[in-house]
């Protein structure tokens, strides 16, 4: 069973949300939170699998909860799903590089939030291509000189390549298509990777690929 503990200020959002979670066999919403830190007390008391947070909230918003939470190592199992009005909020590239797991936009299709929080439990990044692409571009006009390549040593060569790819926004699939292995295969580099490098998903692994400089803008073509 996965547990849901949902964080928005707008009552009918949550009502939505949770009569849409609650419906299905395998996930069960715990809690409600209306403002960031009543987030952060029932986070810390439930231990959900996934909190989908609103970004803009009174007092303490989300992308503050957001840095808490991961930041905290007891909660290391905690994955963040932000969520928002604008697929183009000027605040998503911010919540991925404090460690949410993906943002959701909240007019999305039911199908799409299920898929969502199934997605960042299995350790997966809820991010297409298309929004990996606005996140580097992001990068780039904010910092044209990349990180220090720190912890890439650690990597064998096949696994750079395959921390581009991901950098790059393809998924397992395209992955496997382009290296010629199997799509299980691809996955198992890309576990790897994240493990040798302490990222705490798919999210991480593509803002560790563009501050290492391993990826460049321009490779997006």
């Amino acid at each position: 069973m996965i547990s849901v503990l949902l964080a928005d200020d707008q009552l009918l959002v949550r009502a939505g949300f949770r009569a849409l979670l609650d419906a299905q066999d395998d996930i069960e919403v715990v809690g409600e939170a209306a403002d960031g830190e009543e987030a952060m007390r029932l986070v810390r008391t439930l231990r959900p699998d996934v909190v989908l947070m609103d970004i803009r909230m009174p007092g303490l918003d989300g992308l503050a909860a957001t840095r808490s939470i991961t930041g905290d190592g007891t909660l290391s199992a905690v994955r963040v799903v932000m969520l928002t009005t604008f697929e183009l909020d000027e605040y998503v590239f911010e919540a991925i590089r404090s460690g949410a797991s993906g943002f959701l936009v909240k007019d999305a299709e039911p199908e799409e939030l299920l898929r969502a929080v199934r997605a960042v439990v299995d350790g997966d990044a809820l991010l297409s291509p298309g929004v990996t692409r606005r996140l580097i571009a992001e990068f780039a006009a904010r910092s044209r000189r990349p990180a220090a390549a720190g912890g890439l040593e650690r990597l064998t060569g096949r696994e750079r390549e395959v921390m581009a790819l991901v950098g790059m926004g393809l998924s397992n699939e395209e992955i496997a298509r382009r290296l010629v292995v199997s799509p299980l295969t691809a996955k198992t580099h890309v576990s790897r990777t994240m493990v040798k490098l302490g990222a705490r998903d798919r999210a991480q692994l593509v803002v560790l690929a563009y501050e290492s400089g391993l990826v460049r803008p321009g490779w997006l073509g």
